[in-house]
């Protein structure tokens, strides 16, 4: 009976320090995501003038408030796959995300990146395909899902909105335009440069403000520029060593942005 007391206490004990365990790590992953601020109401939100909302009368941003999900996405984590269905769109409070293509031969191509203020997964859903391109948070970014019957109601009975949507759609088409005849013409050096310049505008600087403010791998540089990893790596060595650029492991420091304009061969 001695033997059967101390096995049970044992076992109390155990299971005691188990569910102080589960404690400990359900308190850290909710501090993790308490870094992270819940998302204000759409009429608050600070990206609401940075995206198609900034147009849509106030009846319809306090719809579009009410029927929204918002969610954090962890680094490298998919907010939608390549060849699925759209339930709805989505739209970037905080954070990165590119929008990558895969080849027929596995190749990853970059085709788009994304910030804060920017919806995505609308050519999708407007055109009824499925989606031909996969969304990949850069680094832990929230993002607001909005359905596709809400989004779609809105469009249709706000001209304000629907007429910023098709800027949307005009300005990425011309945007596809330009880079396949860049793709075409330009040798591999000046797109390398016309991308870094890319990223600068796309993201912006860190505090030191001339750290661009985004990490990619040198492999996602090359799919964004449309050529090999080993190409890149040798040019971005190159524009090290003529002083335009710094690099330390993935973060990049542009240091002569004229100089990097003038080997894009763009117009400033």
């Amino acid at each position: 009976m001695q033997w059967e007391r101390i096995n049970f206490r044992g076992i109390g004990n155990y299971f005691l320090l188990n569910n102080l365990l589960l404690f400990f790590i359900f308190v850290k992953h909710l501090s993790t995501y308490s870094m992270h601020p819940s998302p204000s109401t759409c009429q608050q939100c600070a990206q609401r003038f940075n995206s198609v909302f900034c147009k849509a009368r106030e009846e319809h941003v306090e719809v579009i408030n009410d029927k929204k999900v918002c969610n954090i996405y962890k680094k490298g984590q998919l907010l939608f796959n390549e060849g699925a269905y759209p339930f709805g769109v989505f739209c970037i409070n905080d954070g990165k995300v590119k929008l990558s293509h895969q080849g027929d031969d596995g190749k990853e191509q970059i085709i788009r990146l994304l910030k804060a203020g920017d919806v995505l997964g609308y050519r999708a859903l407007l055109s009824g395909d499925r989606y031909s391109a996969s969304a990949i948070a850069l680094e832990d970014t929230q993002v607001c899902f909005i359905p596709k019957d809400v989004f779609i109601n809105v469009l249709q009975h706000d001209a304000g909105m629907a007429f910023e949507m098709m800027k949307v759609l005009s300005d990425e088409l011309h945007r596809s335009e330009i880079k396949l005849t860049h793709l075409a013409q330009k040798p591999i050096r000046e797109r390398l440069a016309e991308t870094l310049l890319f990223i600068k505008e796309t993201y912006g600087f860190e505090a030191d403000g001339i750290t661009l403010a985004v990490k990619l791998s040198r492999e996602e540089i090359a799919n964004l520029v449309g050529t090999a990893t080993e190409s890149t790596i040798r040019l971005l060595s190159e524009f090290k060593k003529d002083g335009m650029i710094e690099l330390d492991g993935k973060k990049i420091q542009i240091l002569k942005p004229k100089q990097l304009l003038a080997t894009a061969n763009l117009q400033d």
